[in-house]
């Protein structure tokens, strides 16, 4: 499948300049109050889908950036199917979103800084690599990291003030 290959063969600065996409978009989630989590769906080299955390916006327990980017992606590229998609994400995914982006068969998930708390793409958990799963997705860890730490650093430190 030619979209699988091309998110699996992306360059660094590829991987950068779409984990910028990310960052720009969790900064819309700290600007309405939620933490500051972006998401950015990439298939052919082309972003089909954005988001960012909404859970406070929306009262919503599910409206994490991941879900939201998902979701849209299905919805604009037709199938539910999206094993050529990379998904860009600013944060480790938790369980919930780790669970879709194995039910969504998505080729790959880039993310920016490992979640310690509730991290399933490795740090706590594994979902997205687990062999008794049906899918598996390929994990790239550690893009723009700084920037994204930085991010929310400063999120919770106002949030404490």
């Amino acid at each position: 499948m030619p979209q699988a290959a091309w998110s699996i063969t992306m360059s660094l600065a590829d991987d950068e300049h779409f984990m910028a996409q990310a960052i720009a978009e969790a900064r819309l989630a700290a600007a309405a109050g939620d933490i500051p989590v972006g998401a950015v769906a990439v298939s052919a080299g082309q972003v089909v889908a954005k988001g960012h955390n909404q859970r406070e916006l929306l009262q919503d327990p599910t409206a994490h950036a991941e879900i939201i980017a998902l979701r849209q992606a299905a919805s604009e590229l037709g199938t539910w199917r999206l094993s050529g998609l990379t998904l860009y994400c600013t944060m480790e995914p938790c369980p919930m979103c780790a669970g879709a982006m194995v039910q969504a068969r998505l080729g790959r998930l880039v993310y920016a800084v490992d979640d310690p708390k509730a991290g399933a793409a490795g740090s706590i958990l594994d979902l997205l690599r687990s062999p008794w799963l049906n899918h598996q997705v390929l994990v790239t860890r550690g893009i723009l990291a700084q920037c994204a730490q930085a991010q929310l650093s400063e999120y919770f430190a106002r949030l404490r003030s």
